[in-house]
């Protein structure tokens, strides 16, 4: 009753409650995706909003609805894409760093575990911000979103060969960026 397609059909068909269902389903991957392209909370959250809300007025022209999930992600690139560039017009610095995508709640990690996590996570965000958005962008969605060279493809509008030459030279980028702080470690990447 609840799967994805029967939500986005009755969601086409004026349905708000499937639509919020949509939302609560698949807010948190685009959250997440667009956070790690723009790499500041509160402008993730407004942007995620904003591609909520371009595909609640775009869902009539989404022709499969088993690709729901790589025409949100496309929209959250879009939105993500022109906040990005509008960011850069407005001439602001680098985004944020202090946020931070792997932070727990674990209270069991002594001072120096924490410090160091803490690191590595300054580190990454450091190597995902230097790398060229259509990288980050590959990258994000491969890695962190784990979504198939096709869907990439699909998302992003890039050719197949373009996606796995980004993705290659994007985890070949971190893994320069991060094999100092891991030592011996980064040997392994």
């Amino acid at each position: 009753m609840n799967s994805s397609e029967d939500l986005i059909e009755r969601a086409c068909a004026g349905d708000q409650e499937a639509f919020r269902l949509l939302f609560e389903r698949y807010a948190c991957p685009i959250l997440s995706f667009i956070y790690d392209l723009v790499l500041e909370r509160d402008l993730a959250e407004e942007l995620t909003q904003e591609t909520f809300v371009r595909a609640y007025q775009k869902l009539s022209t989404l022709r499969d609805h088993a690709s729901f999930s790589t025409w949100l992600f496309g929209i959250g690139r879009n939105v993500s894409r022109e906040a990005l560039r509008l960011r850069n017009r407005r001439g602001r610095s680098s985004p944020e760093t202090e946020i931070s995508l792997l932070e727990r709640e674990d209270r069991s990690l002594s001072p120096a575990d924490e410090l160091f996590g803490k690191e590595i996570n300054q580190t990454i965000r450091a190597a995902l911000c230097s790398l060229d958005e259509d990288k980050r962008l590959v990258f994000t969605l491969r890695v962190f979103q784990q979504r198939s060279y096709d869907e990439i493809a699909q998302i992003t509008g890039f050719s197949l060969g373009k996606v796995k030459t980004d993705l290659r030279r994007a985890r070949a980028q971190m893994r320069q960026r991060i094999r100092p702080l891991l030592g011996d470690y980064g040997n392994e990447m």
